[in-house]
């Protein structure tokens, strides 16, 4: 949760400092510009999170996280010392490199340490960093921002990304979980023929669909939210205020759908958590613009924004066979970075056309398609009972040291198989 925690502080800080980007003369850079930079970040966040489970599995996951989190504190000290759109936008491109890799390695260290049946919690402490960064960032914004302008902003996250990557370093992360040893008992070409052959290929593409569409309204407003509440005739105080609302419910939905999550599935949650985003971002269209209002839209878009993304991962790591939980998590994660991507560039797009209400209109329509795709899981999860997803027809026949193999089924309590 710690690495998390400046990952997301660094993720989001950059939605917050975007109004002084623009007026940036050293800069030059135009909104669409800008929606590209800020895509950029999961465009390095999708090279780490496919790299780190195959680099761990080889070298150890807590090499990669030290690896990791290293890297994404160099790309937040870039970020501030950026003279140029093309050095921001390579700094961006370093920083998610790092943030991917620690991520996905974060969260499959979190998941194999945790009882089955506290899944969907583990995973929502894991990722309610991300968010928590994100308060952290608009609160230390409001003052910083107005007196010293946006570089502190990447400078203080690169020193926090140094004090945590000396906390793992100090850390022990154990390396011989039964996880950790089903891993190694399947090759690479078994977990790629589970995770995409047959009906695991079809999982993986309601996976891929949920995370996407999510990704795209989720960290399309974390980038532009501030913007939009500035178009919509709130001052930069009040904007960043709005941003803290809204990763501050973000926070509070993920423990709240963790909890439900456990007890009725975490594919059933996220349909729910999926129509709160789709009510938050129809009714900042539809309602007028009042500061009750707004708060109101604005913290229904965090709640669902970030919980059904920590609930498209659970349901990820359950639903496959034990072997392929890294896999899978990457799956998830690096198709969540082509969503957030996507959604920086297109809020760009959309609020240079249409302003705030273009903006909405485009991630509402995002957020409509996630909750199709999510309800798609949730029938898919239903339908995994055990012996659903079989083993590849080799899987079981290597063992690195000769014993008998590992079967292929879930772990005791694992929602999947």
């Amino acid at each position: 949760m710690a690495v998390t925690v400046i990952e997301g502080f660094n993720l989001i800080v950059f939605g917050s400092v975007v109004p002084l980007l623009l007026k940036d003369d050293s800069l030059g850079v135009t909104d669409q510009e800008t929606g590209l930079i800020g895509g950029l970040v999961y465009v390095g966040a999708l090279l780490g999170s496919a790299l780190a489970p195959v680099v761990a599995e080889r070298t150890g996951r807590k090499r990669v996280l030290v690896l990791a989190v290293g890297v994404f504190a160099l790309g937040a000290a870039l970020t501030g010392l950026s003279v140029g759109a093309g050095l921001l936008a390579v700094a961006r491109l370093v920083t998610g490199a790092g943030v991917g890799g620690a991520l996905t390695t974060a969260m499959t260290v979190a998941r194999n340490c945790a009882p089955a049946r506290r899944a969907s919690l583990v995973v929502a402490v894991t990722m309610a960093g991300i968010p928590l960064g994100g308060v952290a960032a608009s609160l230390l914004a409001v003052p910083v921002l107005p007196a010293l302008g946006w570089r502190p902003m990447f400078f203080a996250g690169a020193a926090a990304g140094l004090a945590v990557l000396v906390a793992v370093l100090l850390t022990r992360i154990p390396a011989d979980t039964p996880q950790e040893r089903a891993a190694r008992t399947w090759t690479g070409r078994q977990k790629l023929v589970a995770l995409f052959a047959g009906r695991g290929g079809v999982v993986a593409a309601v996976v891929a669909a949920a995370a996407v569409t999510n990704m795209v309204a989720w960290q399309g407003l974390n980038v532009w939210a501030a913007d939009a509440m500035t178009d919509l005739g709130y001052s930069l105080r009040a904007a960043l205020l709005l941003t803290f609302t809204l990763t501050g419910a973000a926070v509070v939905g993920s423990f709240g759908g963790a909890w439900a999550a456990d007890r009725y599935g975490p594919a059933r949650v996220a349909v729910g958590t999926g129509v709160c985003t789709v009510l938050g971002l129809a009714g900042a269209v539809a309602l007028p613009v009042t500061p009750v209002t707004t708060v109101l839209c604005v913290s229904l878009m965090g709640i669902g924004g970030h919980t059904t993304m920590n609930l498209v991962h659970t349901t990820a790591s359950g639903i496959y066979p034990l072997p392929v939980r890294a896999a899978a998590l990457g799956w998830s994660n690096g198709t969540s970075c082509v969503g957030a991507f996507l959604g920086p560039t297109l809020g760009g797009t959309a609020i240079a056309a249409g302003g705030a209400d273009g903006l909405f209109l485009t991630f509402g329509g995002a957020a409509a398609l996630c909750l199709a795709a999510v309800t798609g899981l949730f029938l898919a999860d239903r339908a995994c009972e055990p012996g659903v997803f079989r083993s590849p027809p080799d899987a079981g026949r290597r063992r690195p040291d000769g014993g008998t193999p590992v079967p292929a089924a879930r772990e005791a309590g694992a929602p999947g198989v």
